[in-house]
């Protein structure tokens, strides 16, 4: 993968804080577009923080933000859907609405989102489904599915709006090893086709199975991890 100069999210001095407690302090650093970028480090150390900055669920007050082209230091609470539709998230624990189908989910966030038409809100549903290997169960109820199936259609909801960059905070964490496994490697197929991945994980084994830029969140730091020869 061949990753074009400007960055599709870049932070340059940034503290970060939750609940007026300082978590991250000095944070730079830049993802590229078509860039698969892990992020590890201990319960606590950061990672959840550091990521609902990025879709401005946490405000940042100093330094300089960037995401998708929105300057996150100053973005008006009216924008922050707009910057969420270039952004794709994936949850550890699904945030599913169990009381709809999956491809009710899907036309609840594109109705969200802007859609209006049906029959594109339909075709693009289709779309993810079958790009995240889902197409059968488009009608299925989130408790009817494994846990590795409902992950996948966190997947295909983050996909919905084409994001610019996808975000996953433990998206294997609740997941046995080889659901784990074909999750990672579907996050590694859209990556192949463009998407910048930052994916927060304590699965240090995918590290050596996938080998991609490390981020480390340590003492109120983020550092980039030197690869070991």
């Amino acid at each position: 993968m061949e990753f074009s100069d400007a960055p599709v999210l870049e932070y340059q001095n940034v503290s970060i804080f939750h609940d007026k407690v300082q978590v991250l302090s000095g944070v730079n650093f830049a993802i590229k577009k078509g860039e698969f970028t892990y992020l590890v480090g201990r319960t606590g150390s950061g990672k959840s923080s550091l990521m609902k900055s990025i879709y401005a669920d946490l405000k940042i007050k100093s330094g300089m933000a960037d995401v998708a082209g929105f300057d996150l230091t100053k973005i008006k609470s009216s924008k922050i859907p707009l910057l969420r539709r270039k952004i794709g998230i994936v949850f550890q624990d699904f945030q599913l609405l169990s009381d709809r189908s999956v491809i009710e989910n899907l036309y609840f966030v594109l109705k969200a989102t802007g859609w209006t038409s049906k029959a594109k809100m339909k075709a693009r549903a289709n779309d993810v489904l079958l790009r995240v290997g889902l197409d059968s169960v488009a009608d299925k109820y989130p408790l009817q599915l494994s846990g590795g199936e409902q992950q996948r259609v966190v997947i295909a909801r983050a996909l919905l709006n084409e994001p610019t960059i996808l975000i996953a905070d433990e998206p294997t964490g609740n997941l046995d090893p080889e659901v784990a496994e074909g999750i990672m490697k579907l996050f590694l197929e859209i990556n192949k086709s463009g998407t910048s991945i930052l994916m927060a994980t304590h699965n240090l084994a995918f590290l050596n199975q996938f080998p991609a830029r490390v981020l480390v969140c340590k003492d109120g730091e983020i550092n980039e991890r030197i690869a070991e020869d």
